[in-house]
């Protein structure tokens, strides 16, 4: 792995965590499911002209529309719609932890489920991964923490692992940015209904709200899925994918650097384990593979 895709790993991992903090920042002044209904409205029809820009084409197979249909609603409507519900309530920090496990949900449901190979070190980050989030949710539940909101969270990181594991060994074919931008496309219309249902459009206007709301439009939503696209195809998606022992750390850092969020020694050491967990499996699956 030289330089260059080391520094893409690198920004792409600050990328995705960011996104929870802007997101917090967003939902304290605005309703939730607008907001990413909005957000995705206009990351897809960005990620779409990017595509077209990249000689992508929208006419797809079947099982392309297949995943664009179904990561629309389990990555984009649930998954990121039940963050953002969450973080009314739950801290960037712990949305961001909990959305990290996802890779530990993905090794353990296709070790237990589908018999998955999985060596003596992917086992070992498992089960060091399971004690960083024991660490970390029994510090947070005796310190109070929102139970609606964490069950909002874990509920929307096992929608985005059945959502991969049921796609699992699908293939964009050239086309990636073109299907992620469609997903995108899904989830807005996907989020409009419940947010027209469920919320007024109540919104408390400032530049901070505008700022962070563009930055996560841009940012997490099409400039680190470009990132993230480059990456896979300069060193592949097994190595890429070990960059993602890294979304803790920045998850959390950049929640207390920007909002301020105060971390206790258990949030320390759990995410310090779970990273462990995750780069452990990680490597296993390279062994495998």
């Amino acid at each position: 792995m030289d330089l260059r895709a080391i520094l893409m790993g690198l920004a792409f991992a600050a990328m995705w965590s960011s996104a929870f903090t802007s997101a917090r920042i967003i939902v304290v002044a605005a309703p939730p499911l607008y907001a990413l209904a909005l957000r995705f409205l206009f990351s897809g029809v960005i990620a779409i002209v990017i595509a077209k820009m990249m000689g992508q084409s929208w006419h797809l197979t079947r099982k392309q529309w297949v995943s664009v249909v179904i990561f629309g609603i389990c990555q984009n409507a649930l998954y990121l719609g039940l963050n953002f519900v969450a973080m009314q309530t739950v801290q960037a920090s712990l949305a961001a932890i909990i959305a990290s496990t996802m890779p530990l949900m993905v090794a353990l449901a296709g070790w237990v489920l589908f018999r998955d190979r999985l060596g003596p070190m992917g086992i070992a980050g498992l089960l060091i991964g399971l004690l960083g989030v024991v660490l970390i949710m029994g510090a947070r539940i005796s310190g109070g923490v929102d139970l609606f909101g964490l069950s909002l969270c874990i509920l929307g990181g096992v929608s985005l692992a059945a959502a991969t594991l049921t796609l699992r060994g699908a293939t964009s074919r050239g086309n990636v940015m073109m299907v992620v931008g469609l997903q995108m496309l899904v989830g807005a219309l996907a989020l409009i209904g419940p947010a027209v249902v469920f919320e007024s459009f109540e919104v408390d206007w400032s530049w901070r709200l505008i700022w962070a709301f563009w930055y996560t439009t841009l940012i997490p939503g099409v400039v680190a899925t470009l990132v993230w696209f480059l990456l896979v195809e300069r060193i592949g998606a097994v190595k890429a994918a070990t960059f993602h022992f890294l979304n803790p750390f920045f998850g959390v850092a950049i929640a207390a650097a920007l909002l301020g969020e105060a971390l206790g020694i258990w949030d320390v050491i759990g995410v310090l384990v779970i990273a462990l967990g995750i780069l452990a499996v990680q490597l296993s699956k390279q062994r495998v593979v």
